[in-house]
């Protein structure tokens, strides 16, 4: 398998998922990392006939980043998991959670595990 890797900008990232659906490439997901002070990386990995590509989006964490759950829908959980666990907003996106797809605090046991009790914040 080969990996290709594409640098994209806040003004670039929704365009270019659009060239890869068109591409006929698969969203396969999301991952995020560190990128320095203030700084979130995103990549959007994509496959297609087992080749990788993915995108590169550095981020400032203080402004929103655009949403590719328009182009592809399934990318709506990933930016809501994301924006749970980096208090990141996302412009655009088409299913908002509102910061509870993981942090609801209403739940207190997991419906199909009904032995993990999760005990409620103080």
């Amino acid at each position: 398998m080969k990996g290709i890797i594409k640098d994209v900008t806040f003004d670039t990232v929704v365009g270019e998922v659009m060239h890869m659906k068109n591409d006929g490439q698969r969203l396969v997901t999301l991952s995020t990392y560190q990128a320095g002070e203030g700084k979130m990386g995103i990549l959007y990995h994509f496959d297609k006939e087992l080749e990788t590509t993915h995108l590169r989006l550095v981020a400032d964490m203080d402004k929103p980043i655009p949403s590719v759950s328009g182009v592809y829908f399934s990318a709506m959980l990933v930016e809501n998991e994301i924006r749970d666990q980096w208090d990141v907003e996302f412009d655009g996106l088409v299913l908002d959670f509102n910061r509870t797809l993981l942090l609801d605090p209403e739940v207190t046991q997991v419906p199909l595990a009904s032995n993990v009790k999760i005990a409620p914040k103080n």
